[in-house]
């Protein structure tokens, strides 16, 4: 069977409620028998949410596995019963660090790395591997 994704999108604007939205539809995914997990995706540079301003994004959450994210995943682990990993919240800082590490690796051999393919493909990529 297939990975089908549902996206919530709202732009750059903070507490909005797209957080409670993705639970909230998480929750009803649920009662029907869907496998449920979340993934944020955030435009920071940031790698980790310890460094960031606790006006914007918000508060830090510390996950299980250590990983210092954005307060909407525990509000998705919380709702949905899910115990999350550092790699549920996605950052342009991230997904930066990875095409560079890759890059200097050999991954691209010698091609000219930019944000289209290479950036957009490995966000592809990140939340495939992390949705299972």
């Amino acid at each position: 069977q297939h990975t089908k994704f549902v996206l919530v999108t709202g732009g750059v604007a903070s507490g909005v409620g797209k957080g409670s939205v993705t639970s909230a539809l998480g929750v009803v995914l649920r009662s029907h028998g869907v496998r449920v997990t979340a993934v944020k995706v955030d435009p920071h540079l940031n790698v980790d949410s310890g460094q960031a301003s606790a006006f914007e994004p918000g508060e830090v959450y510390v996950l299980d596995d250590g990983g210092q994210v954005d307060m909407d995943l525990g509000e998705y682990e919380r709702n949905l019963d899910l115990r999350l990993t550092a790699g549920h919240w996605v950052t342009s800082g991230k997904i930066f660090e990875q095409v560079i590490t890759r890059e200097k690796s050999g991954h691209y051999l010698g091609e000219s790395v930019r944000m289209v393919p290479h950036a957009t493909d490995a966000v592809q990529d990140w939340i495939a591997d992390v949705a299972g």
